[in-house]
């Protein structure tokens, strides 16, 4: 019996480590310019990480989330992982944090070619 519930333990543990998107402000889109300083191609979520400079020319460092690889490919992101290089400038939207932590969700990124890079057709379709 202690086997069975240990086993059905390690089973259900994984459903509850997901954290949804109730922790972004879907009221607020930040529109800002950009460079890249890190693309994780990864599951469970991708990651772009990059620093907006704030009015005193300082840089802020932000990390935001996209949705899976799979989900991003049928999204039309063709260039998978080297769709954001280090360096790069993009000009990105997206949702912040409720918290007002430096974090937030993708809208879309516009990169330097002009490519509109998005998660819209995904969210249609039920989000994660």
């Amino acid at each position: 019996m202690f086997a069975l519930a240990l086993g059905l333990l390690a089973v259900c543990v994984p459903l509850f480590a997901h954290h949804g998107t109730a922790a972004y402000d879907y009221s607020k889109t930040l529109n800002v310019k950009a460079t890249i300083t890190e693309f994780k191609w990864a599951n469970p979520h991708c990651q772009i990480e990059f620093d907006v400079k704030d009015d005193a020319g300082a840089a802020q460092h932000w990390i935001i989330e996209a949705f899976n690889p799979a989900m991003l490919r049928r999204d039309g992101w063709a260039q998978g992982r080297e769709t954001f290089k280090p360096g790069d400038e993009v000009t990105i939207s997206f949702h912040p944090a409720k918290n007002g932590m430096k974090v937030g969700i993708l809208d879309k990124a516009v990169l330097a070619n002009g490519q509109v890079v998005n998660q819209r057709k995904a969210q249609s379709q039920g989000g994660y």
